[in-house]
């Protein structure tokens, strides 16, 4: 009975063992062969860390190749706090700040920076570092552990101010643009920087390429043992423009630090040749950071560097859109050659809006030609602006264009629904008057206004187009030619015949522009042309034109803040870049020479602007200090 009993015992104490012994042997089992490669990866973390290798940024070329916005080599200096024996760190930051010259606020940030770094991270030392500080680093290595001198890569712009509010700049993330990316811990790599503005920004995925990396194996206590095969970054890709480099940059030469735009499309294709704005900042200096002081007096600047005025300002067209609303006038059923008599101005009830001058009897060429206000006060006036706006929107002003940028501001085509939402007002007869001349509630930005041009020129529905070459026609608008010509012999007229822009022609016999100046007034001036007034009270001078007349390839809008005229200060801006484009050495000799006159280079007097704000910001905070 005792040995039946023990031998029960010993079956379940035996059979419990034996479960055990499975449940070790399949548990074994399953870690050693369904979980080995978690585990394995785990080890491999424990035992490899990997470096980030930031990649090199894909160029941005024009039509030609030409490059806008390339990488150059140049030299920096990291830390990477982890190589630095314990107890030495500080020791090791404070000579490399006495070589490479670093200011107190650097040395901090430094220290900061490599106590909170692990895994092998690399701090930021300097960047841009000149030849003979980096060879100084390099020849004191040994008493310098941790200190990585490296060849990079920066952002140049060979145009710079030229470019800078197309392109925007390069710089290193914000903490807002850290979290966006969900804490991606390639932009918190030293010497890695993003897309901050213009192409810069918008096309940052195209241009970002992908990081590389550079494994080292290290003990479990965290010292380096070797470095393994490194993963190789790969370059972003190259982005191609319509842009005409050449042009571009001759068209932001001439205006200079003028206050003002030039757009220039292909007026068959909508390619964007020319998106100058000036006077702007260098993206080259900007992408190296300035400070908060300079960059509010460069924001409060009268003649805003930091605003792109092709897409950004807004401006009332003045005289610029009569062509437009002489085509609105024939689609209502105005006899182009019906007369209208000028006395100098249109009495409406009891008050008189003053015109130009006293043209007598005016048709609507003639109209065009010398910019007659009364013809169009009269004729906006029969017809009515609810028959003008539909024209104009369908020209393409008030418009946005589907264009890789920040931001455009489209600006105002008013109307009578318009008013009554905007302000809860009725629109009135006087309402009409100034907005058939481009005043009133009317504004737009310059490019607006060559799409404009553009479409009345070549007759097609032309569409702005800035990124790739695109040498399909645009489908041809739903105007009758004959209105159109009605449209493009009184711009002809404006520049060849008596018109207000006869000083413009094209230095060629055979080559014609047609163009519209326009005056947009500011504020009412009590008497003059404005010369005895501030400069930010002066009118707007603007044009807009196309070339050749006999066959339009381009169009063009120029607008000069405060010129005080379109034919006095915009419209021989227009002559001069479209001059570049049917003879390069002709206009560049002319601009040589107004550079001259004007005191040095676009990019001597950008640095001159810029200098004189810097001087304006230090002046300001030492007098705060004190």
């Amino acid at each position: 009975m005792q040995a039946n009993a023990f031998s029960r015992r010993m079956l379940l104490i035996g059979g419990v063992q034996a479960g055990f012994g499975a449940l070790l042997v399949g548990r074994l089992g399953y870690l050693s062969i369904s979980q080995n490669k978690y585990y394995q990866t785990l080890a491999e973390d424990n035992r490899v860390q990997m470096i980030i290798v930031p990649p090199r940024r894909g160029w941005i070329v024009d039509r030609h190749g030409k490059p806008i916005a390339i990488n150059r080599s140049d030299f920096r200096v990291d830390l990477v706090p982890d190589q630095v024996p314990e107890g030495q760190l500080d020791e090791v930051i404070a000579k490399s700040a006495q070589i490479l010259q670093l200011d107190p606020d650097t040395v901090e940030r430094v220290k900061q920076e490599a106590d909170a770094a692990s895994g092998y991270k690399p701090v930021q030392l300097a960047e841009n570092v000149d030849y003979d500080k980096y060879a100084a680093i390099t020849v004191r290595l040994p008493e310098l552990p941790g200190v990585t001198p490296q060849r990079g890569f920066s952002r140049f712009y060979p145009a710079g101010p030229a470019v800078g509010h197309l392109v925007g700049y390069v710089g290193t993330a914000s903490r807002e643009e850290y979290l966006a990316e969900d804490k991606n811990p390639l932009l918190l790599t030293p010497g890695f920087k993003i897309g901050k503005e213009g192409l810069e920004e918008v096309l940052e995925q195209d241009l970002r390429g992908e990081p590389g990396g550079q494994r080292v194996e290290v003990t479990a206590r965290g010292k380096l043992v070797r470095e393994l095969e490194p993963k190789p970054d790969k370059s972003g890709g190259t982005v191609q423009l319509s842009l005409h480099g050449g042009l571009h940059e001759y068209a932001a030469r001439r205006l200079g630090l003028e206050s003002g735009a030039c757009v220039i499309l292909d007026c068959l294709t909508g390619e964007i040749l020319s998106l100058a704005s000036m006077p702007a900042y260098d993206p080259n200096s900007f992408s190296d950071g300035i400070g908060r002081t300079e960059w509010r007096l460069m924001t409060e600047n009268e003649r805003r560097p930091l605003v792109n005025k092709t897409l950004n300002a807004l401006y009332p067209p003045g005289s610029t859109i009569k062509p437009m609303v002489a085509l609105a006038l024939q689609q209502h059923g105005v006899d182009p050659a019906e007369r209208i008599n000028c006395p100098g101005g249109y009495q409406l009830g009891n008050r008189f809006f003053r015109c130009l001058g006293r043209h007598g009897p005016v048709d609507m060429n003639r109209a065009i030609a010398k910019s007659c206000n009364t013809y169009f006060y009269a004729m906006g006036h029969r017809i009515g602006y609810d028959k003008i706006a539909p024209m104009a929107k369908y020209l393409g002003l008030g418009q946005t264009f589907d264009l890789p940028v920040v931001s455009q501001s489209y600006g105002t085509v008013p109307s009578p629904e318009w008013k009554e939402n905007k302000f809860d007002q009725r629109w009135t007869a006087a309402d009409t008057l100034n907005a058939s001349i481009g005043q009133g509630y009317m504004i737009l930005n310059p490019i607006q206004l060559a799409v404009m041009a553009g479409r009345i020129a070549s007759g097609r529905m032309i569409q702005p187009k800035l990124v790739g070459i695109h040498p399909q026609p645009a489908p041809m608008l739903d105007i009758p030619e004959e209105h159109l010509e009605v449209a493009r012999r009184g711009m002809w007229q404006v520049v060849n015949g008596d018109g207000t822009a006869g000083a413009s022609r094209l230095p060629f016999p055979d080559i014609e522009m047609g163009g519209k100046t326009g005056t947009a007034q500011v504020r009412r001036l009590s008497s003059g042309d404005g010369r005895n007034v501030p400069w930010k009270y002066r009118d707007h001078g603007l044009f807009v034109g196309f070339a050749p007349v006999d066959n339009p390839r381009f169009a063009v809008s120029v607008v000069i803040e405060h010129g005080m005229g379109g034919s006095r200060a915009a419209a021989p801006v227009a002559r001069d870049v479209l001059t570049y484009l049917f003879d390069e050495q002709m206009a560049m000799e002319r601009l040589t020479a107004m550079e001259e006159q004007w005191g040095g280079s676009l990019a001597e007097r950008t640095e001159a602007f810029h200098a004189q704000v810097l001087a304006i910001a230090e002046a300001n905070a030492r007098g705060n200090s004190a």
